[in-house]
Order: structure tokens, then C-alpha cells, then sequence
């Protein structure tokens, strides 16, 4: 599957020596932002491979192979990054919150309508539930029974309060 997952931007170059500074709220940045991983970047997907990952004020810093000036890495600012899916090597059970968009949301057999996006912010993720009325539905085990990837369904859990 060469399916291109988007997993931050290149915001700005860092010293002179081919660092890139990287905004990231990606879920698995641990297994993106390793030595050695194959990233794609901007619309032509250049092919790069990380030499070396640290965070700095919560900023990703990347260096990569064969990249060590900083006139090598201009041409990247302001350019996205990617990765192909199979690189996540998401085990089963595990899924992206992009993978979630199309799915049913159901309270016991009543459904409440379709995942149509997600939003993140400091806590939680909250996915967009669209029906005659929006609403956003947190992410987490208090409000979530079961994720069923294979039925593309959503079972919260009865009596969660959802306001609708």
C-alpha cells in the first residue's frame, strides 16, 4: 500500500548544519521520527532518510542523510511531510484518527450519526459527529465502548451524557 500519510511540516531550517524544524501533532511520532525512517517531503516526495531526532520547545528537530547544510534543506521550508502507511506499522487494533472519518456512531442500537472529522486540542480528541445536529464526541474510554474497524463502527458507551 503506498498510501501517503501526512505527518508534519517543515516550518523552518535550525543552525547551519541541515537541521529542519518541524511542527508535528501526529500520533505516532515515536515511530515516524527515528534514525533511519524514510519521510517524503513537500508535493513531490522527495525521498529523505532521518539521521537524527531531538525536541527542542516543542519543536521536532530532523536531520537528514546526505543533508548537512543548511543550503541543502531550504528548499524545505514550508513544506509537509510525509510517510507511507505501511511505515506506521500499525498493529492490530491501532488506527489513525483519519481513519475514523465514515464511521457510525451508535448508543446501544440508536444511531447518532457519522464521523465527519476530528479535532485535537491540549487533552483529548474529539471527533466530529454529524447528524441533523453536529456534536463532538471526546476520544477516550469514558465515552468510547468499542472502535470496530472492520464494521466501520463506533459504540459508545449508554449514559455518557453526549450532548447532542
Amino acid at each position: 500500500m503506498d498510501e501517503f500519510i501526512w505527518v508534519g511540516k517543515i516550518v523552518n531550517t535550525f543552525g547551519i548544519k541541515g537541521e529542519v524544524k518541524v511542527y508535528s501533532d501526529f500520533e505516532y511520532q515515536e515511530r515516524i521520527f527515528t534514525k533511519k525512517v524514510e519521510i517524503y517531503i513537500g508535493i513531490k516526495k522527495v525521498k529523505v532518510s532521518i539521521c537524527s531526532y531531538r525536541v527542542h520547545k516543542g519543536f521536532a528537530l530532523l536531520t537528514f542523510s546526505d543533508y548537512n547544510n543548511i543550503n541543502d534543506v531550504l528548499p524545505f521550508k514550508g513544506e509537509n511531510i510525509y510517510v507511507k502507511r505501511d511505515a506506521l506499522d500499525l498493529q492490530k487494533g491501532e488506527y489513525l484518527y483519519s481513519d475514523l472519518i465514515g464511521f457510525s456512531v451508535y448508543d446501544e442500537d440508536v444511531f447518532l450519526g457519522i464521523v465527519t472529522d476530528y479535532v485535537k486540542n491540549n487533552n483529548n480528541v474529539l471527533l466530529k459527529v454529524k447528524n441533523q445536529k453536529d456534536f463532538y464526541l471526546p476520544l477516550i474510554d469514558h465515552y468510547i465502548k468499542e472502535v470496530n474497524l472492520e464494521k466501520k463502527k463506533i459504540d459508545t458507551i449508554k449514559g455518557r451524557n453526549l450532548v447532542l
